[in-house]
């Protein structure tokens, strides 16, 4: 198959290394612009940018696809079929006409559930037990195409995003590999979604992954799990210079009672609104991650001021 390639992070690098290797023909490859990252802010290339560098494919960064002309070089490109995974740009329906075969997506999610950019996140976070990949047709509605090809994989109590990611990339690469060779033999069947259960798998605000300590402690360890180790949940905490904040990248559900945000012991347990978190990998701002051992030692977390903030208007806010 004659493939135009559109993904941007690793997600979509494994993917692309897959076809690679099947040995179809990579047109371009279309994935979102260097941008500044890191202390330096120097601007860095995707992980999808690097890989098809590596292999000499020929790269495209637009920044959007609205306008005519970046339509028309897509289509010049002349290409059987569009394979997108987690590109970043919506595709106008001339982009998404252009290909012979269309677009196929590989999606991070068990569709309807979980339409939309931060699936994996979003399963985590409402404790699913199930997620998994999908091959679907796009259209011009969001993650609304029909779909092809299905690989399923639970969800450990103890699962992280990372954790969730590597597996689904792991699923999806050979899953869209399989519906190429499919496609290429006239064999490669659809069955549209259904309604029921549809719901949207919106953007990680900065806002919500404040640990609020009001709520139990089992939801605070699905947000825990759902943002590690990107962005991170994070609380805040007085070591002896101001107020810093802290990530937790793991945590534990104990039992345990006290007012919400109170350090229960000397090793990491906080009262939540319902049972205990037990603290036990963290990351302080500019340092590296580690264990809760090391973060408390010198400190104390004490009963309840340490893990809470105050707000504008001078209350106690988890």
């Amino acid at each position: 198959m004659r493939v135009v390639f559109m993904g941007t992070p690793d997600f979509a690098a494994r993917l692309l290394k897959e076809i690679i290797s099947r040995g179809h023909e990579i047109a371009a490859v279309y994935t979102q612009p260097p941008r500044p990252a890191g202390r330096g802010m120097a601007e860095k290339k995707s992980a999808v940018h690097l890989l098809a560098e590596s292999f000499g494919l020929p790269v495209r960064t637009p920044k959007s696809l609205k306008s005519a002309e970046t339509q028309a070089d897509f289509a010049a490109l002349d290409a059987d079929v569009a394979v997108v995974a987690a590109y970043g740009l919506l595709l106008p329906q001339p982009i998404l006409d252009a290909p012979r075969y269309g677009c196929l997506n590989l999606h991070g999610s068990l569709l309807p559930r979980w339409r939309g950019a931060a699936p994996i996140q979003r399963a985590i976070m409402a404790g699913d037990a199930e997620s998994g990949v999908m091959v679907m047709k796009m259209e011009a509605g969001l993650d609304t195409g029909p779909v092809a090809l299905t690989a399923k994989t639970p969800i450990g109590a103890e699962m992280t995003a990372g954790e969730l990611h590597d597996r689904l990339a792991e699923l999806g690469a050979p899953l869209m590999a399989q519906a190429l060779d499919l496609l290429a033999k006239g064999e490669l069947r659809f069955t549209p979604q259904p309604e029921d259960g549809a719901c949207y798998a919106q953007k990680i605000e900065k806002a919500e992954a404040r640990l609020d300590w009001r709520r139990s402690a089992q939801d605070l360890h699905d947000l825990v799990r759902g943002l590690s180790p990107f962005p991170g949940a994070f609380f805040e905490a007085d070591l002896g210079h101001g107020k810093e904040r802290v990530k937790v990248l793991r945590a534990r559900v104990e039992e345990g009672a006290g007012p919400p945000g109170a350090a229960l012991d000397d090793a990491g347990l906080i009262a939540c609104g319902a049972g205990a978190l037990r603290l036990l990998r963290v990351q302080r701002a500019g340092k590296g991650e580690m264990g809760i051992e090391e973060f408390l030692r010198g400190r104390k977390l004490g009963l309840g001021s340490v893990l809470v903030h105050r707000d504008r208007g001078g209350g106690d806010a988890p």
